[in-house]
């Protein structure tokens, strides 16, 4: 078995963008194999599969993160103190840690546990849409899921809004505008609109934030663009239906809107004892409802993942592992706790 930091820069060092991830999930089955694990790759869509693992018993506990990430692919490097390159924290990394953990917990008799791994959290989450109805679910009472949260426990995440601005125009000479009418002027005055909406707070989840992804248009600098249009994304930190209502104001007249995808802000399990946090985030987590109670946590910090500079600390996915192994027994004693209860009172 590879140590932690063997493992994390193995996984970085196969590239796995969000929809190619097929190889670092053939890697991942072989290893998890070689450990003793039962590996269902469950087939996504074309070559993409999701790993489920587990051992002869039924899972209880189940550690869980995503094999995507996002491009460009940037090799692991490495000095005395850090692991660099991408996925470093987000997610390689946390999958070295789970799988170190779940090992611990069988070496300690604990093997009621399984271990899931998505593709596509980095887009729209469908391996963990697609794997909500596996047969393994039904079993499990605790999903253990792992993003960046600098090790502490994450009590809630931010919901999310993705969707699609589109404006049509007339395409026209550009020495002649009068002839025809910009999608790209009624698109930026759209999102113009939408940039100067007064959005909701929430006590809990802080500040509803919106980012305007991509924009894409026309097709020459000498005509007037016949469409445009552009992908946002709004972390959600109330109901989505009424920042529905906000985005349709700002645009009426100028732009039409397709609702992508969306979840609601999610409050999560959480345990005594350890460091909490509240994150803006969002994860595979609301797609995950069949798996149990939700808690999340993982090493390193949201603020390099996706960065060219993504890293993280040797000392903390070594802390990251006695956290989840610590998460573990002390949710299987929770387990214990309750059947022998449940006993009790029949």
């Amino acid at each position: 078995m590879m140590n932690v930091f063997e493992l994390t820069k193995t996984l970085i060092d196969i590239p796995s963008p969000t929809g190619e991830e097929a190889a670092v999930r053939r890697f991942l089955c072989s290893y998890l194999k070689e450990l003793g694990y039962e590996v269902d790759s469950q087939l996504v869509e074309d070559d993409r599969c999701n790993i489920i693992a587990t051992t002869t018993a039924e899972p209880r506990i189940v550690f869980s993160t995503h094999m995507d990430t996002v491009p460009p692919h940037i090799p692991a490097s490495e000095n005395q103190t850090t692991i660099f390159g991408r996925g470093a924290c987000d997610a390689k990394g946390i999958i070295a840690t789970q799988i170190q953990a779940a090992q611990a917990l069988r070496e300690q008799g604990c093997a009621e546990l399984g271990l899931l791994f998505t593709v596509d959290e980095e887009m729209a989450s469908l391996g963990a849409a697609t794997v909500n109805n596996h047969s393994s679910a039904s079993a499990c009472q605790y999903l253990i899921n792992g993003e960046p949260t600098d090790n502490r426990l994450a009590t809630g995440t931010k919901g999310s809004l993705r969707l699609k601005i589109s404006a049509s125009g007339r395409a026209a000479h550009s020495a002649y505008p009068e002839q025809g009418e910009s999608a790209i002027d009624k698109l930026l005055a759209a999102l113009d609109a939408i940039r100067s909406s007064d959005w909701p707070r929430d006590e809990f989840f802080g500040d509803t934030t919106c980012n305007i992804g991509t924009i894409h248009g026309g097709t020459r600098p000498n005509v007037l663009a016949a469409q445009a249009e552009a992908v946002l994304q709004i972390r959600l930190a109330t109901k989505p239906n009424l920042i529905k209502a906000i985005v349709e104001q700002a645009i009426d007249g100028l732009a039409t809107v397709e609702y992508l995808s969306v979840h609601e802000p999610v409050r999560l399990f959480t345990i005594e004892g350890l460091e909490q946090c509240v994150v803006r985030f969002t994860t595979d987590i609301p797609y995950l409802s069949n798996w149990g109670q939700p808690l999340l946590l993982g090493p390193g910090s949201i603020l390099h993942a996706h960065t060219a500079n993504e890293q993280v600390e040797k000392a903390d996915l070594l802390h990251a592992v006695d956290l989840y192994l610590e998460l573990g027994k002390k949710l299987f004693d929770r387990i214990e706790t309750t059947q022998a209860e449940a006993v009790k009172s029949s």
